[in-house]
Formats: structure tokens, C-alpha cells, sequence
């Protein structure tokens, strides 16, 4: 039997490469570089389109127990973020290019994979092969098309958008300083310090800037995550200090105090030659971005390598059309894996292809598709986006508030036990049904 994986994604990604070293044939189809989506620059496999960041490695933190959960799977994409690592205090941040190049090298390399780059259209409904479709928020139109035909208008969407990048030589160092949150000294993040008038006028500035209209846009579409930085701004004055610019454990150290705000850089390469504005996705023009960046003290003369884009992202409403184990409920053959799910972010995407692989797996072995435990973050995550939410479903991304509820006061120490309980459970699980 074959498997094909339709994007080379994230999810696709970890499709094709659990399925192929444990013996099963595997046909990847990815379009780039043939045929490029509006956010993508690479043919690689993996590619980052937004942030460079997985998120907490800290297991307090939901994302923290995710990448544990998945390290116990045995994930391809923490296998080779962990090798493209570079510095970012608590958080896994990559070099993009080293880690998508990481993905692509090591899933080429198995003899069980057959690479296609062609745009695929269709997919025959009547067909005896297995087929994963993982081509994330960014589908091609035609392929859209055929899945709209295919399973119904059960489609929806939100817009995303993407921060622009700095040139590490060309910002002021004189002008900005060094530090994580928290944390007296540290290379990972650059900050910029605002005073009430440096914020101010920057505030201002977003808030008359021009943006790019975009058809069919709508502001309640918009994903809280990466809501524009403009649409923060018009939100009130102080949104921003309380939001993406917030000073909060920031100290100046030649003041001595936290700043009125902050603008902070994370860096984006494993050579710190380039530096992402954290928060700072948008829809302005790029004449705006430009304005409105080098208004940043320390920003005045930057040079900017990426400018910030806005997207529309696909995913369906998961909970009418996909049963518990991510396939069709009117074809068994066909599965959905990653963000077109409405799982939302990047370890989230690769964990739910694990998912897939792994249940695919047991079917060709002639065994039962099985749910992953509802005490795990990887099961309490599925179980929202199949059947838990209420309502339509919004895209969700692992945290605490989906795991089963525990009688303990402290936050801290409930998330503590939360942990434990998943860890426990997985592992026990993993022993009852091992790959």
C-alpha cells in the first residue's frame, strides 16, 4: 500500500517521514518550487512563513508539554529544530533555512519516499489508496476548489499576518539594549526603549498609516494571535503597552527601570545577521512599514530584509466533516493533517501529523485507529478541534484550559501536575499501543 501526502509542510512533513522509516511506501507531493503560494520563498520542506519561534521548551507552559508529548513520538520537526536551535532564552527558535533544509535532507533521504513537485487538483473520491491532505492555510486555489466541490461549503478561514525583519548591522546599537524578560543580560533579544513620546507618536503613526486592502477581508476574521499591529493600535491608546510593546521585566540598564514601552527584535538566523520585530505583524503598505519602523529608536536607518504580509488561511470546520482520527466521514481513505484541521501554530501542525501517520499506521497493520488519551495535550487538542468546540471552530493552539480539570488552587503547581498526568499517561499509553 501507498500513502500520499499531499504539502511538505510541517504536518506532511511528519506524515511522510513516521510512515516511511517504519517501512511504509510513501508519495509526497509538494508544488513548490514549481508553482510558489503568496507567503512561501523556498522549496523546502518545513518552511517557516511567520515566526521563527516553536514556542516554551518550559513544560509549565502548554507548548513545553506538547514538544515533550511529541519527543516521546518521536518528532521529526523537534528532532531537527533542536539541531537548527539558536538563541532565544526559554523559547525553540530556529535558523529557518538550517531547519527547513534539515526536514527536507532527512525526509529525501529515505528510501521509502517518492518526492512529486506538481500542484495536485484532485483526488479520485473513489479511491483504494490512503490518502493525507497537508496543504496547510495555504492551499492552492484549484485544489480549494476541489475540496469545496468535494466535501461542501464547509470551509472557513481567518486572516494572518507575518512581522518584517531587520538587518542586524544596521540598527543603532547605542540606542538599544540587550536582555530577555526577566533576565539581567542575554544575546537572544534586542530592545528598543519608547518614552511616553517616542510611543506616542509611534502610536499615532499605525494608527493613520495606510494598510493593504485585501478582498474579502473582515476584522472579526482576525486570529488573536497574529492580529495586525495596526488593528491593536486603533484599539486604544495603551493596547500596545499592554500588548506586543508591554516593558513588563524589561530594565534599561542605563536607566535602571523598565522603559515607558518596548519594542523588541528576536533574532532569526543562527548568525544574528537578521532580527524579527516580535508582534509587529501587519497589513501596512510598505512605504507605511517603513515609516512607522524607523520611528523605532535604534530602527532610524535599518535596513529591512522582509517586509510584513497579511494572508488569508484556509482550514474546514473540522467537527461537520473529519471523524476522531482525522479522516473524511464520507471517504475513510482520505485523512487531513495540520492547520487546514484548525489546529493552530507550528508544533501543533506537526503534532497532529504524528497523529495521522500514527493511526494510518495502525490500519495498515490491520489495527484499530485509536484516540490519543484525553489527560494529554496532544489528545485534549484533538478532541476540541474534532468534536469539543462549541459552535464554529476557531483555530486553537495547545494551552492548559483543554486539558481535564484538577483540583488545585495554584496555577503553577495544577500546571505542574497537569504535566505529570500527561507524561504518565502517554507513556502508559505508548506501551499499551507502541508504534
Amino acid at each position: 500500500m501507498i500513502v500520499h501526502v499531499v504539502g511538505a509542510g510541517l504536518a506532511g512533513s511528519e506524515v511522510a517521514y513516521q510512515l516511511a522509516v517504519r517501512g511504509i511506501k510513501v508519495v509526497l507531493h509538494e508544488m513548490r518550487p514549481v508553482k510558489m503560494t503568496e507567503v512561501h520563498k523556498t522549496g523546502f520542506f518545513a518552511e517557516l512563513v511567520c515566526s521563527n519561534s516553536l514556542k516554551s521548551e518550559d513544560i509549565s507552559n502548554a507548548e513545553g508539554l506538547l514538544k515533550e508529548e511529541m519527543k516521546l513520538l518521536g518528532s521529526l520537526i523537534l528532532e531537527e529544530a533542536y539541531k537548527a536551535r539558536i538563541p532565544a532564552g526559554k523559547a525553540l527558535a530556529v535558523d529557518r533555512e538550517k531547519f527547513s533544509k534539515g526536514v527536507t535532507e532527512r525526509i529525501r533521504s529515505l528510501p521509502n519516499v517518492s518526492v512529486i513537485h506538481e500542484e495536485v487538483t484532485f483526488i479520485d473520491p473513489s479511491t483504494d489508496e490512503i490518502w493525507v491532505i497537508a496543504t496547510g492555510p495555504a492551499t492552492s486555489f484549484s485544489f480549494l476548489s476541489f475540496l469545496k466541490e468535494f466535501i461542501g461549503e464547509n470551509f472557513l478561514y481567518f486572516f494572518d499576518a507575518v512581522s518584517p525583519i531587520v538587518v542586524h548591522e544596521t540598527i543603532d546599537i547605542s540606542k538599544v539594549f540587550f536582555s530577555d524578560r526577566f533576565k539581567k543580560e542575554s544575546k537572544d533579544h534586542i530592545n528598543c526603549p519608547l518614552d511616553e513620546k517616542d510611543y506616542e507618536r509611534l502610536w499615532k503613526a499605525l494608527v493613520e498609516a495606510e494598510t493593504i486592502e485585501i478582498e474579502s477581508f473582515d476584522k472579526k476574521l482576525l486570529f488573536e494571535r497574529c492580529k495586525p499591529i495596526e488593528e491593536i493600535a486603533r484599539s486604544g491608546k495603551d493596547a500596545l503597552r499592554f500588548g506586543p510593546l508591554r516593558p513588563t521585566g524589561l530594565v534599561d540598564p542605563r536607566t535602571g527601570k523598565e522603559p515607558y514601552a518596548v519594542v523588541q527584535l528576536r533574532r532569526d538566523n543562527m548568525e544574528g545577521t537578521l532580527y524579527n520585530l516580535v508582534g509587529f505583524q501587519t497589513r501596512l503598505k510598505w512605504k507605511e512599514q517603513k515609516k512607522v519602523i524607523r520611528m523605532i529608536p535604534g530602527l532610524e536607518k535599518v535596513e529591512i530584509a522582509r517586509y510584513g504580509v497579511m494572508h488569508r488561511n484556509i482550514y474546514i470546520n473540522s467537527p461537520k466533516v473529519l471523524d476522531p482520527f482525522m479522516r473524511l466521514k464520507k471517504g475513510k481513505r482520505i485523512f487531513f493533517a495540520g492547520q487546514i484541521t484548525g489546529v493552530e501554530g507550528y508544533v501543533e501542525s506537526a503534532a497532529s501529523g504524528i497523529y495521522v501517520a500514527y493511526n494510518i499506521y495502525r490500519i495498515l497493520k490491520g489495527k484499530e485507529p485509536v484516540r490519543f488519551p484525553r489527560e494529554t495535550m496532544l489528545g485534549s487538542l484533538f478532541q476540541y478541534v474534532i468534536e469539543g468546540c462549541v459552535g464554529d471552530l476557531k483555530p486553537m493552539y495547545a494551552n492548559f484550559g483543554l486539558l481535564p480539570k484538577i483540583r488545585v488552587k495554584d496555577r503553577f503547581e495544577r500546571r505542574r501536575k497537569l504535566s505529570e498526568i500527561a507524561i504518565k499517561s502517554l507513556k502508559d499509553f505508548l506501551k499499551e499501543h507502541p508504534w
